[in-house]
């Protein structure tokens, strides 16, 4: 489970990160990375406040099966982004969208997608 102060829970931050994050896409999964940088020089007129902690929200749609394989697919990825939160940059925003082959894919599978796709966009 990830704490509270390190989860996206509210629809508008979801679509800042997905509009104006870096993308990077893996054959089981996307993710939309904002770092503080970034959302400060793209939104230097709203009131953005620049977060402390990382937060994470994920998206797993029916594409990925039904309600027990998107649960399970849902498990694995906070189970393997929350071992991963501490080497995000402070303040970094992330999206992760499952996409249907995430849903015969175990933790280690899922594990090497995301660290593949994390360096490709944080570099």
């Amino acid at each position: 489970m990830l704490p509270a102060a390190n989860r996206l829970t509210r629809s508008q931050d979801f679509g800042l990160v997905v509009r104006r994050g870096r993308r990077a896409g893996r054959s089981r999964l996307v993710v939309h990375v904002l770092t503080p940088v970034e959302a400060t020089a793209s939104t230097a007129t709203s009131a953005q406040p620049t977060l402390e902690a990382s937060k994470v929200g994920f998206v797993v749609s029916k594409a990925v099966g039904n309600s027990v394989v998107r649960h399970r697919v849902s498990r694995r990825l906070r189970h393997v982004v929350r071992d991963r939160l501490n080497s995000l940059p402070p303040g970094t925003s992330l999206v992760v969208r499952a996409l249907a082959p995430s849903a015969d894919a175990d933790s280690a599978e899922l594990g090497r997608d995301l660290d593949a796709a994390l360096r490709k966009v944080l570099r």
